[in-house]
């Protein structure tokens, strides 16, 4: 619970609605995203990846958007869904130790601060508070005023310097109702555990000292709930009278690290002494960092209400009750992800039906998930179907295949990918069901690994329906392991079992064959497989032939014992006809005839001798595919939010910088 009064909740209430908070899962946004939402229901929190924020874990799903503010397409699709009239940006990247990465600094600062405006500029809105912060200042850092030098000493300060300039611009020149606010040192529940306010309660708690820096470095404190009531503030006040401008958000008080020793011991009554330069100083800390309020004393009414030794108190309080899911980002997600993986040949028509059933499925659950549609090198319009659709959905990943590598190939490409607590497998003709995959859910839910489609049933042509039945039933006989009948491909499996089955290194792989080998808990699911919706099927009958064979010579050695108990038997036979003319050429001594016999024996022997050849052929060729040790794929380019990129590691890599601890992205480190 914060603490705001009663005035507070008014500047909330006044607020034009709807209200859009991108960072939201960062410190300060989420307070103020949670503050805003007990007041009023039209309070969204946005970031990169708002569903797997621990900050965010009891957030409504319908109040959270994904948005992505180096990207310029997302940030326009989500301002114009929700169009929002009240917007805070709390979005950052730079302001912690780890994140370094300067392209990503100005990126994620500036240009998704210019996104943001441009979007507004054109919808409209009625107010915007962009976060800006203390480092602006760099080294003229010794209670500055709004009106002096600026000297950035960082990356992140020189990209937080240029976005107070384009909000002055947008502001003061383009009239947008926009402002900025340089806040000092927040702290308060839910800051990074890293920090120094919650290092030193969470020590402190425990009767111990953190390691400290130099004792004179100072900070101007700044209590969260403070921080969070200057934005609605700022919304209420400056938005109107003065866009453009630029605030401290500061408490006015030098407060060394000394004396924040000081007052934790009096606090916590801790009977030791802290321990100064325990730990390295860091190029930012500086001697006098502290701000001057007045400006917004003046222009907002507001000032810092909390002072640091209330603000102990409350952070204590708060480490006391919150539970570990909450303190910690260790804590398990808001949510399981479930992964769906749509290999795609030749499936134009099919994408979009297909996207939007398992959307509706997955909506309708209470699990994240995502959608990732693989183009198999088909020489249709697949990878412009699924490239549109990663556009308007931030749920789905699009990967073109440099050429047709078949389909067992498209699910290891997608399975490799697929950052989901399980994975569902699915062909993208639509005869694999997505109404389906509840059932499987349940059974997962239920303590199940692997949890396939069994078909009871198809529509297709008689000739067609006794092949499949004999395929399987063929390959259960014949294959060394266990193996259900009627199951393809369709299927969800724990991510136990899809990390295992990514560790085998053969090249020629069969799914459903790898799914049957690693075991686990396994259940069939009955289901009537429908007929293709669109086109043509792609497997005519010596493509599953070619299936057949594939799925036999993997995971069966019988046709080789076969072979080899054949020649034994032919063996015995001859050597019994030896003994048989032999013992009749002495009683009756035959005349010159029995060519069809030797005829029929010569063809019958080559024929038993070519398709044993080519059975050993076959078992050859499959040794030959692995010793070249080609890769089973090679991917041509990734799609996500509507923009390529070269390989995952890329797409990953843009993930990864993120914003606010908003967390690393939704793809797998795969490449």
């Amino acid at each position: 619970m914060d603490t705001w009064d009663d005035n507070d909740v008014r500047d909330a209430e006044q607020l034009a609605g709807p209200i859009l908070i991108i960072g939201a899962s960062g410190f300060v946004g989420a307070n103020l995203f949670h503050s805003l939402r007990r007041i009023r229901e039209d309070v969204f929190a946005s970031s990169r990846n708002p569903g797997t924020s621990r900050r965010l874990r009891y957030a409504r799903d319908e109040d959270l958007v994904c948005v992505d503010v180096t990207d310029s397409g997302s940030v326009d699709q989500a301002l114009r869904r929700i169009r929002p009239e009240t917007l805070f940006h709390l979005s950052a990247y730079g302001a912690y130790s780890w994140q370094a990465d300067a392209r990503s600094i100005h990126e994620t600062n500036y240009i998704g601060l210019f996104n943001v405006l441009q979007t507004l500029r054109d919808i409209g809105c009625t107010a915007m508070v962009h976060a800006g912060s203390s480092s602006e200042y760099g080294l003229n850092c010794m209670r500055p005023d709004e009106s002096s030098e600026l000297i950035p000493n960082s990356d992140y300060a020189v990209s937080k310097v240029s976005c107070s300039f384009l909000i002055k611009y947008y502001g003061q020149v383009l009239e947008l109702p926009c402002v900025h606010l340089r806040l000092y040192s927040v702290y308060g529940p839910w800051e990074e555990r890293n920090r120094l306010v919650p290092t030193l309660v969470s020590s402190a708690l425990k009767g111990q000292w953190p390691p400290l820096a130099e004792r004179n470095i100072s900070r101007d404190f700044v209590y969260v709930d403070d921080c969070t009531r200057a934005f609605t503030k700022a919304a209420v006040t400056i938005c109107k009278t003065d866009p453009g401008l630029s605030v401290n958000i500061a408490s006015g008080i030098k407060t060394t690290l000394e004396e924040v020793a000081e007052t934790a011991k009096e606090v916590f009554a801790l009977p030791s002494e802290p321990q100064f330069d325990s730990m390295p100083v860091r190029k930012w800390d500086l001697p006098d960092w502290y701000g001057n309020p007045r400006l917004a004393l003046e222009k907002m009414g507001w000032q810092s209400k909390i002072g640091f030794r209330e603000g102990l108190h409350l952070c204590a309080r708060w480490e006391q009750g919150a539970s570990d899911r909450l303190r910690f980002d260790e804590g398990p997600n808001k949510r399981k992800k479930i992964s769906a993986v749509i290999a795609c040949y030749k499936d134009e028509q099919a994408i979009p039906v297909m996207h939007q059933r398992l959307t509706d499925v997955f909506e309708s659950s209470d699990y994240d998930y995502e959608i990732i549609f693989v183009n198999d090198g088909s020489p249709f319009g697949d990878e412009t179907a699924i490239k549109d659709i990663t556009a308007k959905d931030r749920h789905t990943i699009g990967i073109s295949h440099s050429r047709n590598f078949g389909s067992q190939s498209a699910f290891l490409s997608g399975m490799e990918v697929a950052s989901g607590d399980a994975v569902v497998l699915l062909d993208g003709d639509l005869q694999d069901p997505p109404e389906v995959i509840p059932d499987f859910i349940k059974k997962w839910e239920a303590g199940y690994n692997i949890i396939y489609g069994q078909r009871t049933n198809r529509v297709a042509p008689l000739h067609m329906r006794v092949f499949y039945k004999l395929f399987y039933r063929a390959f259960k006989l014949l294959s060394d392991i266990p193996v259900p009948v009627d199951a393809g491909d369709f299927s969800l499996m724990d991510r136990k079992a899809v990390d295992q089955m990514l560790k085998f290194p053969e090249k020629d792989a069969f799914i459903r064959g790898l799914r049957a080998w690693v075991g686990f808990r396994q259940v069939g699911i009955p289901y009537v497989r429908p007929e293709r919706l669109f086109g043509r099927s792609t497997n005519r009958f010596l493509k599953n032939i070619w299936w057949a064979k594939k799925g036999i010579f993997s995971f069966s050695m019988k046709p080789l014992h076969l072979i080899q108990g054949l020649g034994l038997a032919m063996f015995f036979v001859s050597v019994g006809l030896s003994l048989f003319y032999l013992t009749a050429y002495f009683i009756d001594p035959p005349s010159v005839k029995g060519v069809t016999t030797v005829v029929l024996l010569v063809l019958g022997l080559g024929s038993v001798q070519l398709i044993s050849l080519s059975v050993l052929g076959d078992y050859i060729g499959k040794i030959t595919e692995e010793v070249k040790n080609r890769p089973r794929y090679i991917r041509r380019k990734v799609v996500f939010g509507g923009n390529e990129y070269d390989s995952v590691e890329a797409l990953r890599r843009k993930s990864d910088r993120g914003e606010e601890a908003a967390g690393s992205g939704s793809v797998r480190a795969h490449s």
